[in-house]
């Protein structure tokens, strides 16, 4: 994830002693009762690192106005998350969204908090235990398979789309959004919520941004399709996608 908080990325470097202490320190909850989807089988490359945000800046994501410009309680809403849903939060990072999905889902809910960087979820693991929650599993996915299971109910992709993105190789984010339609039940849907184009407030530089349109556009091609487009003021935007040929559930 980039940076959520509108101050400079100067957060002290992390010592590598004590990451490595981390990964030793935490053993991984075992997978949920769930059939993992079958993924599509294409070369996974790796992303250039200068477009992943650093696990040792995660502090910057916490800001403490980023409830207020974030919405969670509007994405959730629009994803109709709700007690007893299987949920998906894709590139956790730390997990400030982890958190807000478990308390939504309640114990009867599963959070399936996914990132490809493994610091990331040592972070996050750690995190959940802090909170006391007993519904979140992390997951290592890879730049072009989440490695989710079949049948979640919704799957968020928030503020990570931009780093999902690899110029050097556009069939990437095809491939990962083809691979998380392949996850979702028939009514199930998958709401990405990135910073619109051009600077202002937090997020990613101008240049990093994304435009929606070229988002649903590249979701059409994985299968998607565009069920209702919401700004979420007065940074963000937020489009929800269902299976091509199924009646979501968030299509209301």
């Amino acid at each position: 994830m980039k940076s959520a908080g509108g101050t400079p990325r100067t957060a002290a470097p992390v010592g590598c002693a004590l990451w490595c202490a981390l990964l030793t320190g935490c053993t991984q909850a075992p997978p949920p009762p769930l059939t993992r989807a079958a993924p599509t089988t294409e070369a996974t490359q790796a992303k250039p690192k200068d477009r992943l945000f650093s696990a040792q800046d995660l502090g910057l994501l916490d800001a403490e106005d980023r409830n207020e410009w974030q919405r969670p309680d509007q994405i959730m809403d629009a994803l109709k998350i709700a007690e007893g849903s299987v949920v998906a939060d894709l590139g956790a990072g730390g997990g400030w969204f982890t958190i807000r999905l478990a308390h939504r889902v309640e114990q009867s809910g599963l959070v399936l908090a996914e990132d490809i960087q493994r610091l990331m979820l040592v972070a996050l693991r750690r995190r959940v235990e802090r909170e006391g929650l007993r519904n979140v599993q992390t997951v290592l996915g890879t730049p072009n398979d989440p490695k989710l299971p079949l049948n979640v109910d919704a799957v968020l992709i928030v503020d990570a789309y931009h780093e999902m993105e690899d110029p050097a190789d556009p069939s990437q984010v095809v491939t990962l959004l083809k691979n998380v339609a392949r996850s979702l039940k028939p009514q199930g849907c998958l709401g990405v919520v990135d910073f619109e184009p051009g600077g202002g407030g937090p997020g990613p530089d101008p240049e990093e941004r994304i435009n929606p349109d070229t988002v649903i556009q590249t979701a059409a091609t994985a299968g998607l399709r565009l069920l209702k487009r919401e700004a979420v003021p007065p940074f963000q935007f937020l489009l929800v996608f269902g299976r091509s040929m199924a009646t979501s559930r968030c299509s209301s």
